[in-house]
């Protein structure tokens, strides 16, 4: 191994103890390829699966994986309007496996996600029965004001300009903490301990994923 593949095993065996003692379920996967393979041995023939949006989920191969894969998906790409496109999102708050990336993962096994319509949040704090993380190790901060600040000016403006989002971020580049309709950072959710013991699940990756 490289040394950076080393010191991301290292560091990926710590954050998975603060998640145990934080009531979620961790694992370190090398490879994008592992983490599929892994998300897919926890899911049964003809579970009903949905996904946030997620630049992760497209770089590792899930998203593929899924479609390939003997199970019902509720898809909202899938949808002619934006209606239909809302109704599918409320579907997937009651599929059996939500899949997800995190904007950011503390050290000590906190998750920092800010969303825009918030229906990625709404999934990972109550709805479906089971969720799975996909995280690349370059989302590990220090803690929870450093995740936030790592969501504010890297990971929302990139996301606004690929969304073609009219936001003073996707201009500067620089957040504004703007209030503006196309605001991406409209809800903050920070998972510090799950009660409900095998729901979430944290599949850390050793590569550089997302944004």
């Amino acid at each position: 191994m490289t040394p950076i593949q080393t010191f991301y095993e290292a560091e990926a065996m710590t954050i998975i103890k603060h998640l145990e003692k934080r009531g979620m379920e961790g694992y370190y996967c090398p490879t994008s390829k592992e983490a599929v393979e892994k998300a897919l041995s926890f899911m049964e023939k003809g579970a009903t699966v949905s996904w946030g949006g997620s630049m992760t989920l497209n770089e590792c191969g899930m998203l593929d994986a899924v479609r390939q894969a003997d199970l019902l998906l509720i898809d909202r790409d899938t949808a002619k309007t934006a209606k239909e496109r809302m109704a599918l999102q409320r579907q997937a708050l009651s599929a059996d496996y939500f899949l997800m990336s995190s904007n950011a993962i503390t050290k000590d096994g906190q998750l920092v996600n800010i969303d825009g319509n918030g229906n990625r949040a709404a999934a990972l704090v109550f709805g479906p029965e089971h969720v799975i993380l996909f995280v690349g190790m370059n989302k590990v901060v220090k803690d929870v004001q450093e995740a936030v600040s790592r969501v504010h000016e890297t990971a929302a403006p990139a996301n606004a300009i690929r969304l073609n989002l009219k936001t003073p971020c996707s201009v500067t580049g620089t957040c504004a903490d703007c209030t503006s309709t196309d605001c991406i950072c409209a809800h903050t959710v920070i998972t510090r301990f799950n009660r409900t013991p095998g729901r979430i699940k944290v599949l850390l990756i050793g590569e550089s994923l997302g944004y």
